[in-house]
């Protein structure tokens, strides 16, 4: 099945580990500058912030701006995705699906048993916006780790407070100048949509790459990369059937399958559903935090292009479907994410 939207995220975990020291990988060559695009009222760096809960196509129309924009660069800010490895199960974009635009912070941190702190993702990714900017290009921050995004774009920021318990406030002192882009979709469409998307998921071969990441000596360590929604999910099924036992139990069970294995499986499919499902209304909330707060956000309903791409999966005549989703894509959020863009940069 067609895999167009992104991002699947993480379950947080309640258990805390302190953050280990983390190993990045060299970044890119430098790209050919161009005009600059960052200079604006007190000299703040023009930033793009696409944000939205899991699964909305932030990443989509990360990537369909950058076509509007050819000096963009992309930034990711969801914590599982930095990590290197689970690319299927953290639904990190495709190579073939980024167009040729750059990311950066996508799969670049191999300690994936190390926690990222809010405070080194504000380091790791202020130093990429500063670097993006030096050579003229346009930063996009694109990802649904809503702490994240916080902790990056205040000017301030206490990593011992919790700016989205009710206790305490928003800032709205931003050290850079942001234009806010909102990815949404009526909850009762997402919500389909999410479980659709899982079972595509598995599909394309999670449950493989699940397989040779699994490792008996730290199931249940919930840190770093193993905190991906499905990872732990999964230990508890690989715990009963060990895909070193038999190939059969790394792969997608069938249901002619031993009705002990199909059961074990079901409950954690349905449990990585139920987990996505609440991950994406905490980023919700969180959103909308920010707003009450005085984020200054243009929001887009998508929820006409997401009825549209689930008529498509569900229909068998393709052709049509496939062109009225894209359809409504460009003409509900791409065309006016790109007025809004051009004339913040004008501005």
């Amino acid at each position: 099945m067609e895999h167009i939207l992104s991002s699947f995220h993480s379950l947080d975990s309640p258990v805390f580990y302190r953050p280990l020291p983390l190993h990045r990988r060299p970044r890119w060559p430098r790209m050919g500058s161009s005009t600059p695009h960052h200079r604006n009222n007190q000299n703040k760096t023009k930033l793009i912030v696409i944000m939205g809960a899991t699964g909305t196509g932030k990443s989509r129309l990360s990537v369909d701006l950058s076509t509007h924009f050819p000096h963009s660069q992309i930034i990711n800010s969801d914590k599982m995705q930095l990590f290197n490895g689970l690319d299927i199960t953290t639904n990190k974009i495709p190579l073939p699906e980024r167009k040729g635009v750059q990311h950066f912070l996508l799969g670049e941190f191999d300690s994936i048993d190390a926690d990222v702190a809010p405070s080194q993702f504000r380091s790791a990714a202020g130093s990429t916006i500063a670097d993006i900017v030096s050579r003229g290009n346009l930063p996009l921050l694109v990802g649904g780790s809503n702490t994240f995004i916080h902790a990056l774009l205040v000017e301030t920021f206490d990593p011992q407070v919790d700016v989205f318990a009710e206790s305490s406030s928003v800032s709205r002192a931003l050290r850079y100048d942001c234009c806010f882009l909102w990815v949404d979709v009526a909850w009762s469409v997402l919500s389909e949509y999410l479980c659709i998307r899982v079972d595509e998921m598995l599909d394309s071969g999670m449950l493989e790459e699940l397989a040779q990441f699994y490792d008996p000596t730290k199931a249940g360590a919930m840190v770093g990369l193993r905190k991906a929604i499905g990872v732990p999910e999964f230990d508890a099924y690989f715990r009963k059937y060990p895909p070193w036992e038999s190939p059969e139990n790394g792969v997608v069970p069938n249901k002619d399958c031993d009705p002990s294995r199909r059961e074990a499986y079901e409950e954690a499919l349905q449990e990585i559903k139920d987990h996505t499902c609440r991950l994406a209304k905490r980023q919700i909330g969180k959103i909308l935090r920010l707003r009450e707060g005085g984020w200054d956000f243009t929001r887009f309903d998508a929820t006409a292009t997401f009825q549209a791409l689930m008529k498509k999966k569900q229909s068998s005549a393709v052709a049509a479907p496939e062109l009225e989703w894209r359809e409504i894509w460009e003409r509900e959020v791409v065309e006016p994410s790109v007025k809004i863009v051009k004339r913040f940069l004008e501005e």
